[in-house]
């Protein structure tokens, strides 16, 4: 890949819509109908345009992935441009037999564990202990059923979305990414074992502790909002 491309993470969508007339705008929904791996493909072969629509596609779901994880909006802005750009260096190496998605989040999760660990060296904190994930009776919180929510939509549209956030937000870090890629990400057991390059075994024990940390947590928020 030459290295005087230039990578541009946030292009103007209504300006490329406009420009070009008929011809481009079909040009461009052929393209976007390209698979993922199809499109980085195309970017590595040249076509700076096929990494626009990658960006644009996976905005959505990766930045809000990164708001919820980091809890800071700016700081998950640079992150997503960081991985972006990661994905621009390692593009050549990219395996196109492997799905582009659970690679994607492998970059930008590492990517945002970098920026908490730097913040905490900044600020000289220590690393909390793991929460215990108590005696294994938990079920399963009904209330994490559901899409996505896209970043522009507000968690604080209802009463009921704040205080799930509220107790998402107070999870240790390595459980609140792991509930996030499985709840809010729909990533199976194998993806999240991928992203965050643990043991299959692992995913299953974390993310029994993370539902049960999260049902202590949902039970603590609505005993304070009914006090």
């Amino acid at each position: 890949m030459e290295s005087s491309r230039t990578l541009r993470l946030t292009p103007d969508d209504s300006a490329m819509a406009n420009q070009g007339g008929r011809s481009r705008a079909q040009a461009g929904a052929a393209v976007s109908k390209r698979t993922d791996e199809q499109l980085l493909c195309a970017y590595r072969e040249g076509e700076v345009e096929a990494l626009r629509l990658l960006i644009d596609r996976y905005r959505p779901a990766l930045f809000g992935f990164l708001v919820r994880f980091l809890g800071d909006r700016a700081a998950a802005e640079d992150v997503f441009q960081e991985a972006f750009l990661q994905v621009h260096l390692s593009a050549g190496s990219f395996d196109a037999e492997r799905r582009l998605k659970p690679w994607l989040f492998t970059i930008a999760a590492n990517k945002g564990r970098d920026w908490m660990r730097k913040q905490r060296r900044q600020a000289a904190l220590e690393l909390s202990a793991p929460v215990s994930s108590g005696d294994g009776s938990t079920e399963m919180v009904d209330l994490l059923e559901g899409p996505a929510l896209a970043p522009e939509v507000g968690l604080d549209d209802s009463e009921l979305s704040s205080q799930v956030r509220r107790a998402v937000d107070d999870l240790p870090d390595h459980l609140r990414e792991i509930l996030l890629l499985a709840y809010f990400q729909r990533f199976n057991y194998n993806q999240i074992a991928e992203v965050l390059e643990i043991p299959l075994g692992t995913v299953k024990s974390r993310l029994h502790s993370a539902v049960a940390a999260f049902k202590r947590r949902w039970d603590l928020t609505e005993r304070q909002d009914e006090a």
